[in-house]
């Protein structure tokens, strides 16, 4: 098992800043975020954030990202994009820079889900968009990975199983993320590895807890999730990678903690002393 971060979750370094923290911490690997994103005064996880890689202009940062790692002991997990699998000329500059990196991953997310849309009209089209993105992957010799995401038409195990099966699992995966299941999309663990079988490609950590907002006139209470350190969420994550690594899963365990309860160097450390003990 190894075990990295994810750079959405790191805003306050920048990218050499990760390398040589994680490294000194004894993280096995970096995930790097790859997006543009709106500037902000204060670096924050989705805007401003230091650790981030820009889309534009990605193909003439490839030499600085390969030296940042080159020496560390890190590994590069996958890239996390956004480009989403129907927008297809960033998907395929994307998987060319994964390849050209020697990476093996990349993230290809599926769109969020808008109020006016079918099922059948999301599927049809988002399952005729991952078999290109299947067939431009294996053109390069890279994996596309699906993160199972609430808002989506794959945020479950069973519910992105459906859209790719028949894909050639050796460039088409799937993300496992406990964490936002706790959103939508809950199975139990074990079965939806099993289910997944050779498609379980990467797995992230992260947690998450419902948490009362407010009380109407009527009595009715309304809930919301939240963020929430390893320990505090709903997910038990002891139990979580007992049954992730119950089927033979021996792959990169990626953390993306978007809590904010201790200092980003403390807040890391203690992630990766969870993990191992949970897994202990």
């Amino acid at each position: 098992m190894k075990f990295a971060m994810f750079t959405a979750a790191t805003p306050d370094w920048t990218p050499a800043e990760v390398v040589s923290h994680l490294a000194e911490q004894g993280w096995d690997g970096v995930e790097w975020r790859v997006t543009d994103q709106k500037p902000a005064e204060t670096p924050s996880f989705w805007a401003g954030n230091k650790a981030s890689w820009p889309l534009t202009g990605l193909e003439e940062n490839l030499d600085a990202m390969r030296e940042v790692v080159a020496g560390s002991g890190l590994e590069v997990s996958a890239l996390a994009g956004y480009a989403k699998c129907h927008e297809r000329e960033d998907v395929e500059r994307l998987i060319k820079a994964t390849a050209a990196l020697g990476v093996a991953k990349l993230r290809v997310p599926l769109p969020p889900v808008a109020d006016d849309q079918t099922y059948p009209q999301v599927f049809d089209q988002s399952k005729a968009d991952y078999q290109w993105v299947a067939k431009v992957a294996a053109d390069h010799g890279v994996k596309a990975l699906i993160e199972l995401h609430h808002k989506t038409i794959g945020a479950s195990a069973s519910s992105v199983l459906r859209l790719i099966d028949g894909l050639d699992p050796d460039h088409v995966g799937v993300i496992h993320d406990m964490g936002n299941l706790v959103y939508e999309g809950q199975e139990r663990t074990l079965w939806a590895a099993q289910m997944l079988g050779p498609y379980l490609a990467h797995v992230h950590v992260k947690n998450a807890l419902w948490q009362e907002t407010g009380t109407r006139d009527d009595g009715t209470v309304d809930h919301a999730a939240a963020m929430v350190t390893l320990r505090k969420g709903q997910v038990d994550l002891r139990t979580y990678l007992a049954e992730i690594t119950a089927t033979g899963y021996d792959g990169w365990i990626t953390c993306e903690d978007f809590s904010t309860d201790l200092p980003l160097e403390q807040r890391c450390a203690d992630n990766l002393a969870y993990i191992k003990e949970c897994l202990a």
